[in-house]
């Protein structure tokens, strides 16, 4: 019974022509021995009560809705209509297989029988065959109400509305029901304008294509509106002629010579707005009596916009009239707004013709033409511009990169397509930024390379994607980097102490903005790899970002979290490397501690990011947070994060004193040199070759490791340097702040994350030595970890006391990290 499949509502239709929700159970098909065949059994669910039980009849003409997948309606006697409303059209297809079953009919059928119920098809059988149609009252004024009831009636009856459309067809009813209109409109007949009401609403719900046409036509349209106006739940008439003949107006932007076609364009204005304004949304089980309704509108556009195509003398004139500089702004607003409607009425087209129309408008030059008006100050132009364009990338987001990379063969950047899109985005006015939301859209549909095609000649990822970062990437950077630049960071600095002075965005507009662009390098970051990896390297883009972790604004804050969480999920050593060098942790952990005991998104989105690594198990990250922050986060217990992230770096530690303990000291340095950590310079030479071959190197090349011959002889000789080494780096433990907890300072310069430390920690790479410096060949070496001497103090776990000037050198050099701050 808890299958949700089967979950259904059960109707019943009342007298009134009402339906009736008698309950909400489970159906389900078996065969009833006191009915003797295959029923239908619907049981409450909230007591097992049986609601329903109906016999499949071999006769009965069941009904699958076409609009809706999910109702069955049938009727089992002469005025007793029933209905299921299924929650899931998977039910839904079951239950009509069994009743497809039972009558032997395909379950590709919406109707099992011919809508024909048993009483009237015997009364059809006795009549003769002329008196299978309907008898219409006269045409008079006094029969007006006997005229309503009889259209009111046949609805619940298919059989009986298609008599009466064709009653109506043949004897040109409708007109004659219009002169009536006007003949009550001058006596005013209130009473008959009612009735009047009724019978036009019923005719339309006929749903017939053929009395519409009689309808929609130029003589009958206006006279149909003035019926509608009078609605009896109205106390006043509405005016909807007087809104269609004088408010609304029809402007041609260019000349329409084609009488057909303006005439189409009228009908389809008036009859849309009978649809949708004047007529009552329709019920559940009302959708299918304005079906044909909506086929008409439909195959109107259609036809509309194949007229249009086809003229392309009309087309072309538009076109040049929207780019020539001579064209004021009203007209130019207006022939925009002729191509977003244009654009909007492409969609009633089937694929293949609306890949023909877009084709014709690209061949026009609809890019180039959107180009120019999308960077006018006519904020309206904008819009509608932005509306077309939307239209295009919708339907071939290639067309619209292929036009751009040819674009930048001939023009400056500045006036590349995508940067003004780009500058569209940055620069709109909205306090919400309604309009850069939707440019963002459009921009990360173009950047996606899950819609980029690749043939066997070219791959439009790589060449799009090459393009996109030489000559666009850094006009969307552009807000991000100037407010958050070092000048910037600098000069707030000196306004005050806050720390929410050491941020730009502080006013809302800028912080949303920025946002935005976040969340669309954030999809970068997902989905471009190499190019979004060797961008942020090159730019230092991680720190720069995280600067707006001292935004006051909440989300701003979040957005910058986030972005660095979806490079820290990638598990990506490279990017490891670049976060443990710059020490950018530091303004996280800073933000944590910032919030205080605060329990919020901030705080969980942190503690999330801390986890992630942990349950990851992300070693160099891990040994990272533990050397240089666990001092400071040892005091959060209300989640065990911290604690089981120095869980696992004491595990680790361990597992590799047991290994070196294991090794003779003749192969130690060898098995040193399979250590993840211990592969750094081959993974760097590695890395910056490829990117040589790219043309941009991704980082500055870091400092070399010592060459293997300054290896200690033994292991006795390092445990020496060890303990000597133990006093000298107590003195180097992050410093209490008054308030009992630890602060960091947060290095804003780029160098950090190309060769500097933390002063907490050895350094993991060593300097190099003169011999690697004089082009002689050396072997690269590497540390295993780090270990953690008494009371915190962190000490390198291999050292070279052979080289005492070298140690004083490391010491005092001028790119070693200054000591955390208090």
């Amino acid at each position: 019974m808890s299958d949700t499949r089967r979950r259904v509502k059960v109707y019943t239709l009342n007298e009134d022509r009402q339906w009736d929700d008698r309950g909400t159970g489970h159906v389900s098909s078996t065969y009833v021995e006191e009915l003797k065949g295959m029923s239908l059994l619907v049981r409450a669910e909230s007591d097992g009560s049986l609601l329903l039980e109906s016999k499949i009849n071999p006769n009965t003409a069941y009904q699958k809705q076409q609009a809706r997948d999910t109702l069955i309606v049938w009727s089992e006697a002469e005025n007793y209509d029933l209905a299921l409303s299924f929650q899931e059209k998977a039910g839904c297809d079951e239950i009509w297989e069994k009743i497809c079953q039972v009558q032997g009919k395909d379950p590709s059928v919406e109707v099992t029988q011919d809508l024909i119920d048993e009483s009237e098809e015997e009364r059809f059988e006795e009549m003769p065959e002329t008196s299978h149609l309907i008898d219409l009252p006269t045409c008079e004024l006094n029969k007006l109400e006997e005229i309503a009831d009889l259209v009111t009636s046949v609805l619940s009856s298919p059989i009986r509305r298609e008599k009466l459309a064709l009653a109506l067809e043949n004897e040109g009813y409708i007109k004659k029901l219009l002169q009536l209109f006007q003949a009550c409109e001058n006596l005013e007949n209130t009473e008959g304008l009612h009735h009047l009401y009724e019978i036009i609403r019923g005719i339309l719900f006929l749903n017939k294509a053929t009395l519409f046409e009689v309808m929609f036509s130029d003589e009958c349209i206006m006279d149909v509106v003035g019926c509608l106006e009078y609605d009896p739940a109205l106390a006043q008439p509405k005016r909807h002629r007087e809104f269609l003949t004088k408010t609304a107006k029809f402007k041609e932007v260019i000349p329409i010579t084609d009488s057909e076609l303006r005439q189409k364009i009228h009908q389809t204005y008036r009859v849309q707005y009978i649809q949708d304004i004047i007529l009552p949304t329709p019920s559940v089980f009302e959708e299918n009596f304005l079906s044909t309704l909506t086929s008409f509108i439909f195959f109107n556009k259609v036809e509309i916009v194949s007229m249009l195509q086809e003229d392309e003398k009309f087309l072309s004139e538009v076109f040049a009239q929207l780019t020539d500089e001579a064209t004021d702004d009203d007209k130019r607003r207006e022939l925009v707004n002729f191509f977003k409607e244009f654009c909007a009425f492409s969609q009633t087209l089937q694929p293949q013709n609306r890949d023909a129309f877009f084709k014709t408008l690209a061949k026009l030059g609809i890019l180039p033409a959107l180009e120019i008006v999308m960077g006018m100050d006519d904020l309206q132009v904008r819009s509608a511009a932005t509306d077309i364009f939307s239209y295009l990338v919708e339907f071939s987001p290639s067309m619209v990169r292929e036009f751009v990379m040819q674009e930048a063969q001939q023009s400056d950047d500045d006036i590349l397509l995508i940067n003004v899109i780009i500058e569209q985005m940055i620069c709109d006015t909205d306090p919400e930024l309604g309009g850069a939301v939707q440019l963002m859209g459009l921009l990360r549909t173009l950047i996606d390379p899950e819609n980029m095609l690749a043939t066997t000649n070219k791959t439009e990822k790589s060449e799009f994607l090459n393009f996109f970062y030489n000559h666009c990437m850094h006009v969307l950077t552009a807000p991000l980097l100037a407010n958050t630049s070092e000048d910037k960071y600098e000069k707030d600095n000196i306004v005050g102490s806050n720390k929410n002075n050491t941020v730009c965005p502080d006013n809302y507009q800028t912080a949303q903005l920025l946002a935005l662009i976040l969340e669309l390098l954030t999809f970068c970051v997902e989905h471009h790899t190499y190019h979004i990896k060797n961008y942020i390297m090159n730019k230092d883009l991680l720190r720069r970002v995280l600067v707006l972790m001292n935004s006051k604004h909440t989300f701003l804050a979040l957005c910058a979290l986030r972005f660095m969480r979806r490079i820290i999920g990638l598990k990506d050593e490279f990017y490891n490397r670049y976060i443990t060098k710059g020490n950018l942790f530091e303004p996280v952990v800073n933000a944590l501690l910032d919030n205080g005991t605060r329990y919020n998104l901030l705080n969980s989105a942190v503690v999330e990011l801390f986890e992630f690594i942990r349950v990851e198990d992300i070693k160099s990250l891990t040994a990272h947070i533990v050397e240089n922050f666990y001092k400071a986060l040892e005091s959060i217990e209300y989640v065990q994060t911290f604690k089981g992230l120095k869980t696992k770096y004491e595990q680790e530690k361990d597992r590799q004193n047991q290994k070196l303990n294991s090794v003779p000291s003749i192969l130690r340095s060898n098995r040193f040199r399979r250590d993840a950590k211990a592969l750094e310079e081959d993974e760097e030479m590695w890395f910056n070759e490829d990117e040589e071959e790219e043309g941009k190197a991704v980082v500055a090349p870091v400092e070399k490791s010592k060459p293997e011959d300054d290896f200690p002889d033994s292991y006795e000789k390092f445990m020496e340097t060890k303990k000597a080494k133990e006093s000298e780096d107590k003195e180097n433990l992050p410093k209490r702040t008054s308030s009992g907890g630890f602060k960091f300072t947060f290095s804003h310069s780029a160098s950090a994350a190309n060769g500097t430390n933390s002063a907490n920690s050895k350094s993991v790479v060593a300097p190099t030595s003169p011999a690697s410096s004089n082009g002689s060949s050396s072997k690269t070496t590497g540390l295993a970890a780090s270990v953690t001497a008494s009371k915190g103090s962190l000490v390198g776990l291999v050292d070279y006391p052979d080289d005492e000037e070298e140690d004083e050198e490391e010491e005092t050099s001028p790119r070693k990290r200054p000591r955390l701050g208090s």
